[in-house]
C-alpha cells in the first residue's frame, strides 16, 4: 500500500539524476517507428548470393531477433525491482527501455517478413550451443531470481548478464559484425538503417546498466562486487563461444571474412565493461554518478 505518492509530496521528480538525463535521450532519439524501415532493397540484395553466403548474413539477423525478444520477455523482474524500491526515476526510464527492446522485437519481424515474402521458415539452427545456454537458460534464470529474492547480489547478476554480457558484449558485436559484412558489401542499406537505431538505443540500456552495477557495488561493497565478478567470468567463454560456433556452421567463411576480428572485439567490448564496472569498488555514489554524468 502506498502511503505517499513522490511528485505530491514536494519532493518531485530528480530532473538532474543520471536515469532522468537517460529519459530525456530516449524521448528524443528513440522515437521512431519500425514501420518505416524500408527493406524491400535488403531483399533484392540478398538475392545475389549463394545459400552459404545468404545464411551467413542471415544467421547473426536471427540471434538479434531471438535475443530481443528474450530481454523484452525477460526485462519485467527488474522494471519491479526498481519500482518496488520506489527508485521512480530508474522505473521512468525502464519504462522506455522495455518499449523500445518491444520495437527491435517488431523491427525484426518485419525485415524477415519482407525477406521471406510473409512466410518465415523457422531459424533455430542458427541459434547455437552456447547463444542458447544464455538466452535459454542463464537469462531467464537471473531475472526471474528477483521475482522471490531481489536482493543487491541478485540485482547485480541480473544486470551483468542482461547489459553487459546480452548487449554489451554480444549485441555490440552483433552490430559490429553486420555494419562490417554490409558495409564491405555494399548491400542492405534497410538493415544499415536499422543497426543504427538499434546502437542508438542499446548504448542507452548499457549506460544504465554501468549505472546502475556501480550503484549497486559502491553502495554495498565487497559482496556485491564477487558477484558481479564471478558473473562476469562466468559468462566470458559462452560470450565468445557464441561468436565461435556461429563461424563454426560453415565449411567455409564466406566473403573471405576473418572470424578473428569479431572474436577480439567481443573481448574488447568485454575487457572495457569490466574496467568500467570494477572503478566502483573505489567510489562513492557522488563519484559514480559524477562519472555516469558524463556519458551523457
Amino acid at each position: 500500500m502506498h502511503s505517499s505518492f513522490k511528485t505530491t509530496s514536494g519532493a518531485g521528480l530528480d530532473r538532474n539524476s543520471f536515469p532522468m538525463k537517460l529519459w530525456e535521450k530516449a524521448k528524443k532519439y528513440g522515437v521512431w517507428n519500425p514501420i518505416d524501415l524500408d527493406f524491400s532493397q535488403d531483399a533484392i540484395d540478398l538475392n545475389n548470393y549463394s545459400q552459404d553466403e545468404r545464411d551467413f548474413i542471415l544467421q547473426p539477423i536471427a540471434q538479434f531477433q531471438a535475443g530481443e525478444e528474450a530481454v523484452t520477455l525477460d526485462l519485467l523482474p527488474l522494471i519491479m525491482t526498481v519500482a518496488k524500491e520506489g527508485r521512480l526515476e530508474e522505473e521512468i526510464f525502464l519504462t522506455s527501455f522495455l518499449w523500445e527492446e518491444a520495437k527491435h522485437v517488431d523491427g525484426f519481424n518485419r525485415f524477415f517478413n519482407v525477406i521471406f515474402d510473409g512466410n518465415i521458415p523457422a531459424m533455430d539452427h542458427f541459434l547455437v550451443p552456447s547463444y542458447k545456454k544464455i538466452f535459454y537458460e542463464i537469462l531467464p534464470e537471473v531475472m526471474n531470481a528477483l521475482t522471490h529474492d531481489p536482493s543487491p547480489i541478485n540485482q547485480a547478476k541480473a544486470s551483468v548478464t542482461y547489459n553487459m554480457i546480452v548487449e554489451g558484449t554480444l549485441a555490440e558485436t552483433g552490430y559490429y559484425g553486420l555494419n562490417y559484412t554490409l558495409g564491405m558489401l555494399d548491400i542492405m542499406p534497410g538493415m544499415l538503417d536499422f543497426t543504427v537505431k538499434l546502437k542508438q538505443d542499446e548504448s542507452r540500456h548499457v549506460a544504465y546498466g554501468i549505472y546502475l552495477i556501480s550503484r549497486l557495488v559502491a553502495e554495498n561493497g565487497p559482496e556485491v562486487w564477487k558477484a558481479v565478478e564471478d558473473q562476469m567470468n562466468m559468462l566470458l567463454p559462452l560470450a565468445m563461444n557464441v561468436v565461435k560456433e556461429g563461424y563454426e556452421l560453415f565449411d567455409e567463411v564466406p566473403f573471405g571474412i576473418d572470424p578473428s576480428i569479431f572474436q577480439t572485439y567481443a573481448l574488447e567490448q568485454f575487457q572495457k565493461r569490466f574496467a568500467r564496472i570494477d572503478k566502483a569498488r573505489n567510489q562513492n555514489m557522488a563519484d559514480v554518478i559524477e562519472e555516469s554524468m558524463a556519458t551523457v
